[in-house]
């Protein structure tokens, strides 16, 4: 059985709208055994917006989203039906652990708007010093995904432009990868993949900057509702028709290596993933796609160069563990070049570190 390959589009139920979190109880009433699993911060940001008390055990993650303390708090909870997960990515593939290991439903509720953890049967997973361990798939996707988008409101711009940057990947990335794919491997699912992201692509492009805007005017409209739908749920579906070759490529390979670098610890998710994709344009070298993105990353705020993901040491040895480690015989960068090498990464990094500001 190979769980990576299974057709998995997302939430069994996907809500989404202004004012969605006030029917959380009405859904947990199918339940008997609730726990919430959620972040300090996040649970802050959520019980300052959610009228009523959710009065069930909550417990707290150490902000790894480490398969041991997924352990840690199934062993702590013991029994539940249904894991709430509240909070961003790493919280939410944290509580895909709990509630895989507790044998439970889970139900979602992000925080932010970063990345599609909400909605798939996926997780990004570290060690517990924050460096990357792997891709870790879970048999059920979300029972429930609730998306409130007057609660989202709330999301940081610097989050939200993160999302962009890591939802933008899915085109790229899949365009990569099945560019060497001979015709007999396109299955129809495979297909859908290509077409989901290439739409997907088209609505941050249309859509992605007046979204921003209207995040910092605090207003929901219509281009803030697509990004974030396109960012939390289309993004998903994605890797779940088209399975590994719709989830992770070359961008989210270069970012599991900047994992190994402790400065950039603290950069986001997305923001990282977003300079992946031009290392691996560059790498295929696909310059004139570069120079036609630089305009969006440039108005929209995503890094381009390694002094924008917190790197400011560029030289070969200093980058060695990063590089070896995003283009390793098991990473995804293989996918879209099986013979790539740390030095053919090192030569799309100094093709980037020399692109004029």
């Amino acid at each position: 059985m190979n769980i990576a390959s299974e057709v998995k589009p997302g939430a069994n139920r996907y809500v989404s709208g202004q004012g969605t979190l006030n029917n959380l109880e009405e859904y947990l009433a199918d339940f008997k055994n609730p726990v919430v699993v959620t972040g300090h911060k996040s649970f802050e940001a959520f019980s300052d917006y959610y009228d009523a008390e959710l009065n069930y055990p909550i417990f707290h993650y150490d902000e790894t989203a480490s398969y041991e303390d997924g352990d840690f708090l199934a062993k702590e909870i013991g029994q539940a039906d249904v894991v709430v997960g509240i909070g961003g990515g790493r919280l939410l593939d944290t509580a895909k652990m709990v509630a895989q290991n507790l044998d439970a439903e889970l139900i979602t509720v992000p925080t932010l708007i970063s990345n599609c953890a909400p909605f798939t049967p996926v997780a990004a997973v570290y060690h517990p010093d924050r460096s990357f361990r792997e891709i870790g798939y879970f048999r059920k996707a979300p029972y429930l995904t609730l998306v409130d988008t007057k609660f989202l409101l709330c999301t940081p711009v610097d989050y939200f432009v993160a999302g962009i940057g890591d939802t933008l990947a899915k085109w790229y990335e899949i365009d990569g990868i099945v560019r060497n794919l001979p015709e007999e491997k396109l299955s129809a699912y495979i297909t859908l993949g290509i077409a989901s992201a290439k739409v997907i692509r088209d609505l941050l492009m249309t859509n992605a900057q007046a979204a921003v805007n209207d995040l910092n005017k605090g207003e929901v409209t219509l281009a803030f509702e697509k990004i974030t739908d396109t960012i939390v749920a289309l993004a998903g579906e994605v890797g779940g028709f088209a399975g590994v070759y719709g989830r992770s490529a070359g961008a989210h390979a270069t970012h599991d290596g900047l994992s190994y670098l402790h400065e950039t610890h603290e950069m986001l998710h997305g923001k990282k993933v977003a300079y992946g994709i031009l290392v691996q344009l560059a790498h295929t070298e696909d310059y004139d796609i570069i120079e036609d993105l630089l305009p969006f990353y440039k108005q929209i705020g995503l890094p381009s160069k390694l002094a924008e993901v917190n790197v400011k040491n560029t030289s070969r040895d200093y980058l060695a563990e990063f590089m070896n480690f995003s283009v390793g015989s098991n990473t995804t960068f293989r996918l879209v070049d099986e013979k790539i090498t740390a030095d053919d990464m090192y030569k799309a990094i100094q093709y980037l570190e020399g692109l004029e500001d």
